[in-house]
This record gives C-alpha cells, structure tokens and sequence, in this order.
C-alpha cells in the first residue's frame, strides 16, 4: 500500500525516497528546492511531489512521512506532522534538544501514532549479530567498548562533528549494553571553523564498570568505521569499512593463573551475517510498526536517549570539564555558547538558550525556555517572562519587562530615557516599558520608553511606536498606528460576521470588539495558554493572504 510521503529530497533523502518506492510504500515527496523537485519528478513520474507539507497533512492517504530534511527544522515539520495524525520516522538526531524530543514522544503517545529515529545501524544485520552474541554469553561479561567513524570530510557548516557522526555509535552502544551511561565526557579539536569541533573523543560509563569510548573525526586520511566490543571470553570486531571479511570473533582474552595474569590468544573466526540493507530493514520495520501498531526499535526514548548524551557531551566540549555526570536534560539550567559573557548575578530559567556574542549583565531576569540569538545585549535589571524568543542584534535596556512568549524581531530597538544628553547623567530616571504576552515586535521596529505594548498585539517591521498599543492591535508606519486587529496567531482578522464577531482563519478562535478599541477572545482568556493542537502551525500565511485556504 503506497501510504508513505519523504519530506526531503536531498542526498539522503533520495535514498529514502527510493527505498519506499522500491517497498511499494512511496505516495509523495515533498521538497523546497524548485531543481530538486524537477530531478524527482523525471525520476519519480507517477509520484506525487510538492513544494510544502501542506497537502501531506491534508491527505487522509497519508498515513505516515519519513522526514530527511537538515536537523535544525525536525522538529517544527515532526510536530506538524503528528498534529495531522501521522505516522513518523525521524532522521537523526530526531531533533536538537532532547526536551523537544520528549515533547514529540509523548505527543506520538498521547495520538497513538508510531515515532520512529533513524538509527540506522542498530538495524544492520551485522550490529544486530553482535547483539546475539552478546545474549548468548559468546564474548563473556562486557568490558570495553570503542567506536572509531573516522574520515575526510564531509565537512558540516550546521554542526559539528560529534552531533554529525556520533549519534550512530552512541546508539550502537546503548544497544548492546542495554543501559544509558552513568557518566559522559568529551574533549575535541576545533581547526576549520570557528566553534565547530572537526574531531572529538567521548568517554561513556555505563552500569557494572563496563567502558566506551567514541572517536569522531572528519579530518582523517583515510575512511575507517570500526566497532570492537570486549568481553571477558572474547572479542568481537566490526568493520563497515571493508568490503569483505567485516565481522571477525576473537578468542582473545586475559585469564588468571596462579593469581597471574596470562594471554590467551585463539584463532579468529569471520561471522557470517545477513546481507539486507539496514535502510531496507530500516524502513520495513517502520512500515510494519505503523501496520501492526507495535512499538519501532528505534522509538521516542531511544532517540531521547542518545540526544542526552549528546548534549552531555557537548556540554563537557564547551566546559572542558573533567567529567560532566549524566543528567536528564530536563534537570539542566541553560545553555551559553562559550562566545557569550554572563555577568553574575543573574537569573536565567531552564531550558534557555543564549547564543553567539551575547553579552547578558548582572541582575537580569530571564525565565524558562528562551531563545537569544547571535549579539543580543541585555542591560542590567531587565526582567523577561518564560519562552521569549529574541532574534539577532537586538539590545533590551533597563527598565524594560518582557512578559512570557514575546517575540523580537531582528536588529528591534527598545530606549529606556525620552531625552538622553550625553552631558547629563538621567540612570536614576530610566522609563518603564512593558511589552506584554504574546506581543510581537518586528524587525527593526522600534519602541519608544514609557509605553505598553499590549497582548499579542503586533508592531510591523520598521515602525517606531510612540503610544501605547492595546491588546490584538495591529500598528505599522511612522510614527505608528492602528491598522486593524490580529489573532492570537499573528494573522489579521477581517470581516467580521453580523454579530461583529471576527474568525482567526488558522485556528478557529473568535474575536469580538467588546468596547471600543478593546478586543477579546471569546475563547481564551489572555492569559491562558493555547491548547497543544493550536500550537503547531497549519496554514501558510501567504495562503490566508491570497484567499487559498480558509480554516
């Protein structure tokens, strides 16, 4: 049954799209790049394929999507996706942050749909052969394990070695030991771009003193994927990298003599394993999970899993600790890219995320689950709300309150003294300005102090707001002014019905003026937070502009 759609067609989304195929599973393909889809489209004439998700979410045909598009957008096109209802199988890493990992684990969950990570090696004949062994007693007691994915190139822009190469062997390991590590640590080399590690080592403890270690690298002379894995009985080898003889046991070991430790060196044997492919199997195994409604392999918490370490390991490379102790990451602070100062104190919630050149002064107030882009400055005393996101070159200066989910477009202006003299000191008598929830501010608008931006109201790019905005307006222009109303959802609302009641055209929620310039929603209170279903995107603005779609 062709019920499967790839979003993504690029190098290793073509192999998808021809494993599907090849399994009578392919309905559709969905790729952004205009050449691309031309290729696919000779290549594929009886394959439906598109230029968005939109019409994947739309058909009830489509009961589940393989998603192989570059990892940063994983997880918007994941959430969609299941929020559709369907089926999913997730490249690796599934996402990344491990807590927006779990976010679609129990999304997929709660729907009873299947949720999938590409792991593909820990579908190789072979990888799954050294598990046998491994139950069977075969190699003894596991000991040691090591992972070389050494090679040169292919060099990321958007990632760094570990987070390109090493999730495959963190998951092989987790497999064949059956535990998530005790403790991770990570040390690295960075040599071809700034911040980007080009070759890194990963220490991993697991539970009954069994080691692993993991070298990476995409600046090495020649291609070598080695996995040996020791036991006290024996060893076992494999290596992807050869064409022939990949899979060798070793009867080697260490035995005790007369409390003397003595080699024991047995002849090697070649282990002959089954010749599938592993994305085959790969993609068998999804379509057969989806099928029988069972749970994949690789689901939700093998893919948390593996991100935890990840970020673990990051986290070790960019604090060059000893030792950093393996924590849920929902038990973690927040993250500083190792280019950004921190004054202290100051108080910053879980789960946010400072990035590039930021520079953060003491006595500031940030809560939980915030993004800051590259360069953003924030002056001492400013107190921002949980899940704010602040684009690139913006500075949010004292006596400013940025309530919970703000956003702040790029290179945005916030002042906090109506007449600033150089000559004359006025830092007893900076302004209050309050942005409230769910405002937006676009880019390069700019706020004057003194003023109330109001809930979920909406200032377009390059305006300077010079008055207070009420909730759910709308303001352009310079100066700026009130051009109509917008929902919840950031879209304008337009015509309303007999009763004066306005529909947002993407999630449904009405509208009503109750008073003159004072808007409502007659479904949520303000402070009330949208419900999951509503969180996820489903209609395209430039749809609702040109009247494509209406909710």
């Amino acid at each position: 049954m062709r019920n499967i759609a790839v979003i993504g067609a690029g190098r290793w989304g073509r192999n998808h799209i021809r494993t599907f195929n090849q399994l009578d599973a392919l309905a559709a393909i969905a790729e952004l790049d205009r050449n691309i889809r031309k290729i696919i489209q000779r290549e594929y004439p009886d394959i439906e394929v598109y230029d968005s998700i939109q019409a994947l979410l739309e058909n009830p045909q489509i009961t589940g999507a393989s998603i192989a598009t570059p990892a940063e957008t994983h997880f918007d096109i994941a959430l969609k996706m299941l929020a559709a209802g369907k089926h999913l199988l997730v490249e690796k890493p599934i996402t990344l942050y491990s807590r927006e990992a779990v976010q679609l684990k129990q999304m997929a969950l709660e729907r009873n749909l299947v949720l999938m990570v590409g792991h593909i090696m820990l579908y190789h004949p072979a990888v799954l052969k050294i598990k046998s062994m491994v139950e069977q007693g075969q190699i003894g007691k596991l000991q040691y394990i090591y992972s070389n994915r050494l090679n040169l190139g292919t060099v990321r822009q958007e990632e760094n070695i570990l987070w390109s190469f090493a999730p495959h062997d963190i998951a092989i390991i987790n497999f064949l030991v059956g535990a998530e590590p005790t403790s991770v640590d990570a040390k690295g080399g960075i040599f071809l771009q700034p911040g980007i590690h080009d070759v890194t080592v990963t220490l991993l403890t697991y539970p009954n003193n069994i080691i692993a270690h993991i070298y990476v690298s995409w600046l090495h002379p020649f291609k070598e994927q080695r996995l040996v894995v020791i036991g006290d009985k024996g060893m076992v080898v494999f290596e992807d990298s050869r064409a022939t003889d990949k899979l060798v046991f070793y009867p080697k070991g260490i035995d005790w003599v007369e409390s003397r430790p003595v080699t024991r060196d047995g002849e090697s044997q070649i282990i002959e394993f089954d010749g599938e492919q592993p994305l085959t199997a790969e993609c068998r195994h999804f379509i057969e999970c989806i099928a029988a409604k069972k749970t994949p392999r690789t689901d939700g918490d093998n893919a948390v899993a593996v991100l935890k370490v990840l970020e673990q390991a990051q986290e070790a490379l960019l604090s060059n600790k000893e030792e950093t102790a393996a924590k849920p990451a929902v038990e973690k602070s927040y993250f500083v890219h190792e280019s950004a100062y921190v004054d202290e104190p100051v108080e910053i919630g879980k789960g946010t995320k400072i990035w590039h050149f930021c520079h953060i002064m003491k006595n500031v107030k940030i809560g939980e689950r915030c993004v800051f882009g590259q360069n953003v400055n924030i002056d001492s005393g400013v107190i921002i709300g949980n899940n704010v996101k602040v684009q690139n070159n913006v500075s949010l200066y004292t006596g400013l309150v940025v309530e919970d989910d703000v956003f702040l477009g790029p290179s945005c202006v916030t002042t906090n003294v109506t007449n600033p003299r150089s000559q004359v000191y006025r830092h007893s008598l900076y302004e209050k300005t309050i942005l409230r929830r769910g405002c937006s501010i676009g880019a390069n608008a700019t706020v004057v102090c003194g003023i109330t931006v109001g809930r979920y109201a909406f200032v377009g790019s390059g305006a300077v707001v010079t008055k207070d905005v009420p909730d759910y307006a709308l303001v352009m222009g310079v100066p700026a002014k009130q051009v109509g109303w917008v929902s919840r959802h950031g879209l304008p609302l337009k015509n309303p019905d007999e009763d004066g009641i306005y529909t947002c055209p993407e999630s449904g929620l009405c509208y009503k003026e109750v008073e003159p310039g004072i808007l409502r929603c007659l479904d949520l209170d303000e402070e009330a937070h949208l419900p999951e279903e509503l969180r996820v995107g489903n209609v395209f603005y430039d749809d609702i502009v040109h009247g494509k779609r209406l909710a």
